[in-house]
């Protein structure tokens, strides 16, 4: 059963799991947060038996591993384990979709303005194929609804791009409003949720979400190289792998007998080797955030970014990032007036509070495990 910490203690005793903690104040879990200490040994964990025996006990070690990884991953979004793929970035997850697709000329795409690069350029990329990208208009660091509800009008639509926070802003979309709007009309939902997987929950079958990508090395805090993508199951058969490989087949252990009957799940995107030692981390990563409740996680994240929203105005500071309700996420975008972000940035990272610079602002990203302290001590240092 997972715990729901409620007091201060159970969060200050989540620091001795991080022992970046006693190096700076470290506020840049949404570009890339520092591993905790059990992370840490589960890629020993791993290296060890690598080191002693080698691949002896693969099938009851590595493989016993990946399979409990895919069904704790599957927890995280209230998936079905074979909804779930193991894929080395947010990128690779979306471009899965977006290369497997059967495309017709005058199809469009939605997306916005204020993504990340990885929510786009697989999109672009299917110019050549006569697929238009519709290119959505942010207002105050956010996306309306109302926008998205217009431009879902156009019959051409094939499917909505979004991330579940905007990276910059720090803008929280309603996924479950976006996958409503979808449904209704027959559009396919597809969500970069690499900045809120791990730091707010995400239930993919009640916001309506078709396809999900998320790397593990932001809010999940585990380490780059290793994310998972979402499949469901209702539209797994709309996707083309366009790389197979011999994982990507049933019986795919018999290595003498060639065919192309690919796995039922979304296993078959996954057409060569594994990550194993990405999965070993991943696996911890995920362990720890499942034993907290990420219900209690996202809570917490909230009361800490409230804590620095107050402080950032009190002293005059351009708040950069929509607060309203359920806009506001583990993101905090800010300017001080007369100084430019960049110079925020070093002034900072002076005092050892590692923040950086996003979107023309100062981005503080705070997780579970920093504290009040940290908190007042960025706020401190500004003045």
């Amino acid at each position: 059963m997972p715990e729901h910490p409620t007091s201060s203690m159970n969060w200050e005793r989540t620091r001795s799991l991080f022992p970046v903690t006693g190096e700076m104040a470290y506020f840049n879990n949404a570009g890339v947060a520092p591993i905790s200490s059990r992370v840490d040994e589960a890629i020993r964990r791993y290296a060890g038996e690598a080191v002693r025996l080698g691949a002896f006990n693969y099938p009851r070690f590595f493989d016993a591993e990946i399979e409990r990884v895919r069904g704790r991953a599957s927890l995280l979004l209230n998936a079905s384990v074979d909804e779930i793929a193991f894929v080395k970035n947010t990128t690779e997850g979306l471009g899965i979709v977006a290369s497997g697709l059967d495309w017709k000329r005058g199809d469009e795409v939605l997306t916005c303005d204020l993504e990340y690069p990885s929510n786009v350029y697989p999109w672009w990329s299917l110019r050549g194929r006569g697929v238009e990208t519709v290119m959505l208009h942010g207002r105050g660091g956010r996306l309306p609804l109302a926008v998205v509800e217009e431009a879902l009008q156009s019959r051409r639509v094939r499917l909505l791009a979004l991330s579940s926070v905007e990276f910059g802003s720090g803008a929280r979309n309603d996924l479950e409003a976006l996958g409503g709007m979808c449904r209704e009309h027959g559009v396919l939902f597809c969500v970069d949720a690499i900045q809120s997987v791990g730091c707010f929950p995400i239930d993919v079958e009640k916001c309506g979400i078709d396809f999900l990508a998320a790397d593990g090395h932001k809010w999940m805090l585990s380490v780059e190289g290793c994310g998972i993508f979402f499949c469901s199951k209702r539209v797994q058969d709309l996707i083309t792998p366009r790389i197979v490989g011999w994982r990507s087949v049933r019986n795919n252990r018999d290595f003498d007998t060639y065919h192309m009957d690919l796995q039922p799940g979304a296993g078959r995107f996954e057409e060569g080797s594994p990550n194993t030692p990405g999965i070993f981390a991943l696996g911890a990563a995920i362990d720890l955030l499942l034993e907290l409740d990420v219900s209690a996680i996202g809570e917490r994240v909230l009361a800490l970014t409230d804590r620095l929203v107050s402080g950032l105005r009190n002293r005059g500071a351009e708040l950069r990032s929509p607060r309203g309700p359920g806009e506001a996420s583990g993101i905090v975008s800010f300017v001080i007036p007369g100084q430019s972000p960049a110079d925020t940035v070093r002034r900072l990272r002076a005092e050892r509070i590692f923040v950086i610079e996003r979107r023309g602002g100062v981005r503080a990203s705070p997780h579970f495990y920093n504290s009040e302290d940290e908190i007042d001590r960025l706020l401190a240092a500004l003045d």
